[in-house]
């Protein structure tokens, strides 16, 4: 059996322009900045304002930043997996659309929709190819453009989302104390009740009448998740500490899906964990579902060193959730 773990070579972003902030929203819908602020934790969030661009079109600007920054050549590449909820078209993959805008010629890939846990669900099977030699360069992305399901005139969700794309590469260590260690995933179909999006799939294909309905937008029964996700994130987090008899003082950072301050404070309590070991960036970004963690991973990187202990939580629509334990593979002056 191989000993190989996957490691995390290097990561970079694609942030739009636009600035959507709290105060121009209060325009758009009846809300104020106090509001925002106090229930989810978000005071801007960045949005795709053209015309005519996807999520192709920010994960492949990421993919561009990230071998330009890691000196990879695109057909070195052997693999591309694109965690999204918002593909551009049903089909073809938003991977292969990204894999021809950047030149990827060699590799083969495909989509993961695992709502916001979908880049704790895309590492996980990254790791699989990786750790068994199937793949050598594997291109990991996750990207939103959240603002395309997301209804403005609905108060309760529409503060929440913002657009942002992250691409990481992943290579083999042959050191096995570095990389991934281990997770926790779990799946629960009860959650298609509580947060979907209910038309556009093949129950409710697109009609005059689910356009008029609204029911192309983002849905949530926001306590009944809330609740389940305060529960499941905390719940997961501390399984994998206990599982590696990992204390308050061996984690370096948490680092969790920014879905909404509460959440993340909740789970963090849990885990023992002081407030410099939570990693928040939520108040910049909003919640840009399966690409939060990694786009905080890209804005924190130069904090980590090598052989830190990481904590990635994350739960979603489905309901998905789960737990990764990382050991960070290098120090960011290094690279």
């Amino acid at each position: 059996m191989s000993n190989k773990k996957a490691i995390i070579t290097g990561v970079e972003a694609f942030l739009p322009d636009y600035i959507l902030n709290n105060e121009e929203l209060s325009t758009m819908v009846d809300t104020t900045d106090e509001w925002i602020m106090t229930r989810i934790g978000v005071r801007e969030r960045r949005i795709l304002k053209e015309d005519g661009l996807g999520t192709s079109h920010m994960g492949a600007e990421a993919v561009r930043r990230l071998l330009e920054k890691t000196g990879t050549k695109p057909e070195e590449v052997d693999m591309l997996i694109c965690a999204t909820v918002t593909p551009d078209m049903l089909f073809p993959a938003t991977a292969n659309v990204i894999c021809d805008k950047v030149g990827i010629m060699n590799a083969w890939g495909y989509d993961i929709n695992a709502g916001c846990s979908g880049f704790i669900f895309t590492f996980e099977t990254a790791a699989a190819f990786i750790e068994s030699g199937r793949a050598k360069k594997l291109v990991l992305v996750t990207g939103e453009r959240m603002s395309s399901i997301t209804n403005y005139q609905d108060r309760t969700t529409c503060p929440l989302f913002g657009d942002a794309a992250v691409a990481m590469l992943v290579e083999p260590s042959e050191d096995a104390s570095f990389g991934l260690q281990d997770s926790i995933l779990h799946v629960d179909g009860i959650g298609r009740n509580y947060l979907y999006q209910k038309a556009g799939g093949s129950m409710y294909p697109p009609s005059i009448e689910t356009v008029q309905n609204r029911e192309h937008f983002i849905y949530q029964d926001g306590q009944t998740v809330f609740k389940y996700a305060v529960s499941r994130m905390a719940d997961v987090s501390v399984e994998i500490m206990e599982r590696h008899n990992l204390k308050a003082e061996d984690i370096a950072y948490l680092i969790p899906h920014q879905a909404n301050q509460r959440i993340i404070e909740a789970t963090g309590k849990r885990m023992g964990l002081t407030t410099d070991k939570i990693l928040i960036n939520i108040e910049k970004y909003g919640n840009t579902a399966g690409t939060s963690i990694p786009l905080v991973i890209w804005e924190f990187e130069k904090l980590f060193k090598k052989g830190d202990t990481l904590i990635f939580s994350a739960f979603g629509a489905g309901f998905t959730w789960g737990s990764l334990y990382y050991k960070w593979a290098y120090d960011p002056q290094t690279k």
